[in-house]
């Protein structure tokens, strides 16, 4: 009894089990997969749950890069005046540097100067020994009052009639040839004492005391610093706008437009304006320059011959139509702006710069004051994109530009 009943519960739990395993097969079945296939489904699930959880992280991140974007902002070209600065590399020169050279040779007796010292016109600098020129003045004097003497006589004998007239008119043809050969030996003499032709300061000496001088050589040179001479170069078109806007001033008995100014090694501005004084006539074909000349008072002599600097033209251009830098790009040497119309249509229109100020274009062609151009959020936009966008007015966006373009 015993056996029959441990047969009868395993023979139960058998069953059970029997019945479990039918049911499990039935449920896959009914889900048209094998067992295998469920535990591949349960692994697929896994790596789609996986997948799909990178996904909302991007999504995430994409949100979150779009919530801290710049929104996109228009603006309008405006018309206004403004200065336009242009820059040229400059040579400073003296209105007047010249060599100061011996005009006659001889010992260098005497040297007044000290290199850098400004001098007057007529001002003693050299003296060469004048000992020759003196004596060869001396005898030339001598001559010629022997030959006055002989004038003299001949005139009581032409009025005793004792000579004849023509006798005295050669006496006074010698007289006159003494007379030149005494200025002239005056002249000589005179050579020897080197003054200064205008006002100026004393450069390097280059010779001392005691050198045996010869005619022409180079003593010093003597620059008149009281007014610079600058010089630079200017391209063509530039040129032509210079030209265009002296000439109109000129015309109208007004003031040059042009403000120029001089800024030193040092970065400072000379405390002087200046004007232009003189183009030249001449292009270099080479370079497509011309060159000008800009004059500057110096009456402090803080400029000297030789230096170097910057030339700065303030040009004032009355109604001009600017945009900021900003609300333009570049693509391959051309300059681009969007333009937005009255669908919120972006669209690409190619602007001609006429002149570059420091945070402006001022603009040949390409927009109209009318058209709302895309001032922030360009890198964000398009060509065809529709957008949504805010609207600031340009004179409060051309307040606080310190921005180009991007």
């Amino acid at each position: 009894m015993k056996v029959t009943a441990t047969a009868a519960i395993l023979l139960g739990l058998f069953c059970l089990v029997l019945t479990g395993c039918e049911s499990q097969a039935e449920s896959h079945e009914a889900h048209g997969e094998t067992p295998a296939e469920g535990h591949a489904g349960e692994a697929s699930h896994s790596e789609h749950g996986a997948a799909t959880g990178g996904e909302h992280a991007e999504s995430h991140g994409e949100g979150e890069g779009e919530g801290h974007a710049h929104r996109i902002i228009c603006t309008t070209p405006v018309h206004m005046d403004v200065i336009s600065t242009q820059q040229y590399v400059c040579q400073i020169h003296s209105c007047q540097h010249i060599e100061v050279r011996a005009l006659e040779g001889g010992y260098l007796e005497e040297i007044r100067i000290n290199e850098g010292q400004s001098v007057d016109k007529g001002y003693l600098m050299f003296k060469i020994r004048p000992v020759l020129y003196k004596a060869r003045l001396d005898s030339e004097e001598a001559e010629m009052q022997r030959i006055e003497i002989e004038v003299k006589n001949t005139e009581n004998l032409v009025a005793k009639g004792i000579v004849s007239m023509p006798e005295l008119q050669i006496k006074k043809a010698e007289l006159a040839k003494a007379k030149a050969r005494v200025e002239l030996a005056r002249a000589e003499l005179n050579f020897t004492d080197v003054t200064a032709p205008f006002p100026g300061i004393v450069d390097h000496q280059k010779m001392q005391l005691g050198s045996l001088i010869e005619e022409g050589d180079v003593l010093t040179t003597l620059s008149d610093n009281s007014l610079m001479w600058v010089y630079f170069n200017v391209p063509e078109a530039r040129y032509l706008e210079y030209k265009q806007q002296l000439d109109k001033d000129k015309a109208a008995g007004s003031e040059s437009h042009l403000n120029i100014e001089l800024k030193l090694a040092n970065g400072e501005i000379f405390n002087q304006p200046g004007k232009i004084g003189a183009i030249e006539a001449d292009f270099n074909n080479l370079t497509g320059n011309i060159p000008f000349r800009a004059d500057f008072p110096n009456p402090n002599s803080l400029l000297r011959n030789g230096q170097t600097g910057t030339i700065l033209i303030h040009r004032k251009l009355e109604n001009a139509l600017v945009i900021p830098q900003r609300a333009s790009y570049e693509i391959l040497a051309k300059r681009y702006c969007y333009v937005v119309d009255k669908d919120g249509v972006v669209h690409q229109r190619d602007i001609e710069i006429q002149t570059e100020l420091e945070d402006l274009f001022v603009l040949k062609s390409g927009v109209e004051p009318g058209d709302k151009i895309i001032f922030e959020g360009i890198r964000q936009v398009r060509p065809g994109d529709k957008i949504t966008y805010d609207y600031e007015k340009p004179e409060e966006i051309l307040k606080n530009l310190k921005y180009h373009a991007e």
